[in-house]
């Protein structure tokens, strides 16, 4: 079994007062040493997130952080378990200009994706993580420029990507994804969701509501088969982790000739 883990961490140099990161922190260990998993995607982390992070979860290895980084640098980050070895790594803005810090003429700020390649034993699996800007053109470009990315290391390999996509599944960018464009087709691996309408809210702006936007997405391809998903609403000790839920999903490798659907 693969499990999945993701979530938005709400940077940490936010005002949030009672939500603020140093009353939030404390409840990470509790979180992780029931919700364990093999990779863990976060987004929005500033730099001492990150080398919180890192210190708390010592059964993994990270890649995504920027050394040095600037003062509100937020970096998206994965976390692997050791028992998995990361062959490939890569790091791409969201932009027509990739390798340099840049963004889309409508983004607000420069985003960006990770990808790594990992082994186990004989499995071989691509995970990546992002975090999308608000504009609806944007998203598509930004989908587009990672299928491309995706397409260019395999489109067969299985393939696990989440993050914060601040849309919609039935968006123009969930279509991108999933290859249901239909005006505009997109060359790379054809995703599935690992939700299915009614899709559950993973964004309360630290409110704990329960109904809300699906904008944190587990998505997979190339042989995976889904045995969980969940979005994990409840608090520990009434404290939220973020302002966005965590989202994790199980999957396995299917077999050679087995349908992942």
């Amino acid at each position: 079994m693969i499990r999945v883990l993701t979530l938005n961490l709400r940077f940490g140099l936010a005002d949030d007062g009672p939500n603020g990161w140093e009353c939030r922190k404390q409840v990470f260990p509790e979180f992780f040493e029931t919700h364990a998993a093999d990779f863990i995607a976060f987004q929005e982390a500033n730099n001492f997130q990150a080398e919180f992070l890192k210190n708390l979860l010592k059964d993994h290895h990270c890649i995504g952080q920027r050394k040095p980084a600037p003062p509100f640098w937020q970096d998206n980050l994965i976390f692997y378990h050791k028992s998995w070895r990361c062959i490939q790594q890569h790091h791409f803005y969201l932009s027509s200009t990739p390798s340099v810090p840049s963004r889309w003429a409508k983004s607000l700020w420069a985003r960006q994706c990770i990808i790594g390649v990992f082994q186990k034993q004989d499995h071989t699996l691509i995970f990546a993580t992002t975090h999308l800007d608000f504009d609806a053109e944007v998203q598509v470009q930004s989908a587009e420029l990672i299928l491309r990315r995706l397409a260019g290391i395999s489109t067969q390999m299985p393939a696990i990507l989440a993050g914060d996509f601040n849309a919609l599944p039935e968006s123009s960018c969930g279509l991108a994804l999933t290859g249901r464009l239909t005006e505009k087709p997109v060359q790379g691996p054809c995703f599935q969701f690992a939700f299915k309408p009614p899709y559950p809210a993973t964004h309360h702006g630290f409110t704990g509501k329960k109904e809300g936007r699906h904008i944190d997405w587990i998505l997979h391809c190339g042989g995976l088969i889904l045995i969980e998903s969940r979005v994990i609403q409840e608090p520990v000790h009434g404290i939220f982790l973020s302002d966005h839920y965590p989202v994790s999903g199980i999957f396995k490798i299917a077999e050679p000739g087995t349908s992942n659907v």
